[in-house]
């Protein structure tokens, strides 16, 4: 009884349809076809825009290196001419990093913009070890911050040593007038008898070596001379004119520190541009593998989905024909 009533099932499929191929075709493969079809889609649909976004950072690191390039070369002139600015004053006066002086201003140089290494990070790293070896019951040390950068990593947990803050300094590129206005606004607000100037010197394109200067108040200056403190060659030349020691002490110390805040800067630009540079020639380079491996996932995706649908198309190929002329049909005889 079963097996008659299956007979006559494939009869009745085999009468109703034309071409049952088809319709088992269009029954059966459809689902799956298009199932697999809409995930190969979304697949490389998504591996297709991440390799666009790829491409596209690449161009900007790739440009934004050609423009680190072109800065680098206009500064390192300026730099290396403005170090022949305070040489002068540390054989005249020294530079005594380890004077104990009970009021320390360490000004921090760094950048108003970032994407350039651990020049900013480092810099910070230092002023703060400094800060802890200058602070004391009987000592003061606080912060001059040139740089958002800076300001932005020590306002964390040393605001209430700050004493000034200058950003966006680098928007043009800075002269000595313009240096030495700034100079003269620190002087006008801070008291001290040390100056510890913290910046990046520039060695070459992937270097760059952080460097200290102090620059000592005229009062200082005096004390560590009558103390026999290694000062310089100051004592070998005579003072002419009307003129006290005292203040050409205090004329040349503002000038030593105009000069060596303007070498500051320019070291420390130049340090900046350099590292940008490394840092996206970096990222142009991880772009580029990123790309191929992403090349290789589409192209594995693309080469799954066509070989799945071969398949599909030889399994159903090799279906057997249903009809009365076939020998193999599921459709019975009585």
């Amino acid at each position: 009884m079963a097996m008659a009533a299956l007979r006559r099932e494939g009869k009745r499929f085999a009468l109703s349809s034309p071409n049952p191929i088809n319709v088992l075709r269009s029954s059966l493969a459809p689902s799956e076809e298009q199932m697999s079809l809409g995930v190969r889609g979304i697949s490389t649909q998504i591996v297709r825009n991440r390799m666009k976004s790829v491409k596209n950072i690449q161009k900007i690191t790739k440009a934004m290196k050609m423009v680190a390039a072109s800065k680098l070369r206009a500064i390192q002139v300026r730099a290396e001419n403005s170090r022949g600015l305070w040489q002068p004053f540390t054989a005249l006066l020294g530079d005594i990093p380890s004077v104990d002086v009970k009021k320390n201003v360490i000004v921090t140089i760094s950048s108003d913009k970032g994407l350039c290494g651990g020049i900013n990070s480092t810099s910070v790293k230092i002023s703060r070890a400094m800060h802890r070896l200058t602070s004391g019951p009987d000592k003061e040390s606080t912060y001059v911050i040139l740089g958002e950068k800076a300001k932005a990593q020590l306002i964390r947990d040393s605001r209430n040593f700050i004493e000034l803050s200058i950003t966006e300094l680098q928007k043009n590129f800075l002269n000595y007038t313009q240096v030495s206005v700034l100079a003269e606004e620190i002087l006008k607000n801070v008291e001290y008898d040390a100056l510890r100037v913290v910046f990046n010197k520039f060695q070459s394109v992937v270097s760059f070596l952080p460097t200290t200067a102090t620059i000592l108040s005229p009062e200082v200056v005096e004390r560590e001379a009558e103390a026999g403190g290694k000062l310089g060659d100051l004592d070998a030349y005579e003072i002419e004119g009307g003129e006290t020691k005292s203040e050409i002490l205090q004329n040349l110390a503002e000038f030593q520190f105009s000069c060596v805040m303007f070498n500051a800067v320019m070291e420390n630009a130049c340090s900046e541009q350099g590292a940008r540079m490394s840092a996206m020639d970096s990222s142009s380079r991880n772009a580029g593998e990123m790309l191929d491996r992403l090349t290789l996932t589409y192209n594995s995706i693309v080469d799954d989905a066509e070989c799945g649908a071969f398949n599909r198309l030889r399994i159903f190929g090799d279906l057997p024909r249903f009809g009365p002329a076939s020998s193999n049909s599921i459709v019975g005889t009585q």
